[in-house]
């Protein structure tokens, strides 16, 4: 009999936000139907529990979160020393798994399994979503075989590094969506009314979740707001109990949120604007105006300067103002346009690209 041949191993830190989180999954949905194994590390957050529970065919590891301090903070010595301890216990799980390569896919929970990585001789990989790249990302590779990137404009911030252009990674579950009407059954809407989908999250989004709660919409529209769980009760009541107004503090099922929507205002974070061009939503990007070097802004332009999207300030904008954008957006030459410019963002084999990046430097 022949020898078995061995399933390659691949770690993936992936923790910490959704924006991190999804895409890792969909890379691990993906690298685990071409024969291989995965780990994945995650950190000790809500949104990183409910997924272990959900996709439990994956083993999943504990890291710590390390937010990074202002460099001259006096919180700096605790950072790096959590780093350090950090690395060891990554060190010891890419160890035990017996990983052939190690892949971040951002933030600061990504550093420590790369450099254990690389300090165990494997190759390590680290996937940035933004137009505009962090800072974690950026250090990160320094430890990288090569980096892999979801917008061609993040490849010039990488100072010269080897970087491929993948896209970002969308998992499985928003492959198929359900149908429409069985998307509005479980939302209690109509099929046949204009569905607005507004992702306001739960992260500083009081104002912008209140500016569509309030605003005037075009008669018949329906809403299903996601409002983030510490807002969900404030925004149903400033919504006034409408007909056909939905509020949720969190929503477990996507796809069926995505089904039945005809369009979408939302924070502009690469992984929520990734599923977008991928279903080929148009949508209003209201960027979070406190993000890491105002990123969200920068990725939010490249969907406005593609035809994708409007753009939209926070600090400028209120409910009349949205309601504006809002009819001109529903209106149905608007949608036809703008879901085109969105498709056309898209990179629907993104996971695999990904894989294959890792799977040619382990040949």
């Amino acid at each position: 009999m022949g020898q078995r041949k061995r399933q390659p191993a691949l770690v993936i830190a992936c923790g910490g936000t959704g924006g991190h989180l999804f895409p890792g999954l969909a890379v691990a949905e993906e690298w685990t139907a071409r024969g291989g194994r995965v780990l994945l590390l995650v950190s000790e957050k809500k949104i990183d529990r409910e997924a272990s529970k959900k996709y439990d065919a994956y083993r999943f590891e504990t890291i710590p979160a390390l937010p990074k301090p202002p460099t001259f903070s006096p919180k700096m010595l605790p950072f790096l020393w959590s780093v350090w301890r950090t690395i060891g216990r990554c060190r010891g799980l890419i160890r035990d798994f017996d990983a052939d390569a190690v892949l971040g896919m951002g933030g600061f929970t990504s550093l420590p399994p790369v450099v254990a990585g690389k300090r165990l001789g494997l190759p390590g990989f680290v996937h940035d979503s933004n137009a505009l790249p962090g800072k974690a990302n950026r250090l990160t590779a320094r430890w990288c075989r090569q980096v892999l990137v979801g917008l061609e404009a993040a490849k010039a911030h990488f100072g010269g590094r080897d970087c491929l252009v993948t896209g970002t990674p969308v998992r499985a579950e928003l492959q198929e969506l359900p149908t429409r009407a069985d998307a509005a059954a479980k939302w209690d809407l109509d099929p046949e009314k204009p569905t607005l989908l507004v992702m306001g999250g739960s992260q500083g989004a009081r104002k912008l979740n209140s500016l569509v709660a309030t605003a005037e919409l075009p008669s018949g529209t329906q809403v299903l707001h996601i409002a983030g769980p510490g807002d969900e009760d404030r925004v149903r009541t400033e919504s006034g109990g409408r007909e056909g107004y939905r509020v949720v503090g969190f929503c477990d099922d996507m796809p069926s949120a995505y089904a039945v929507a005809d369009a979408v205002v939302a924070r502009s974070g690469a992984s929520s604007m990734t599923e977008l061009a991928h279903l080929g939503l148009p949508s209003i990007l209201v960027p979070f105006p406190y993000a890491a070097d105002d990123h969200q802004t920068v990725n939010a332009r490249v969907f406005s300067d593609a035809g994708a999207a409007f753009l939209e300030t926070e600090a400028e904008l209120d409910a009349t103002g949205l309601a504006a954008r809002i009819a001109e957006l529903l209106q149905h030459e608007t949608r036809e346009r703008m879901s085109a410019a969105a498709r056309a963002l898209a990179v629907p084999d993104a996971a695999a690209r990904v894989c294959a990046a890792i799977e040619s430097t382990l040949k």
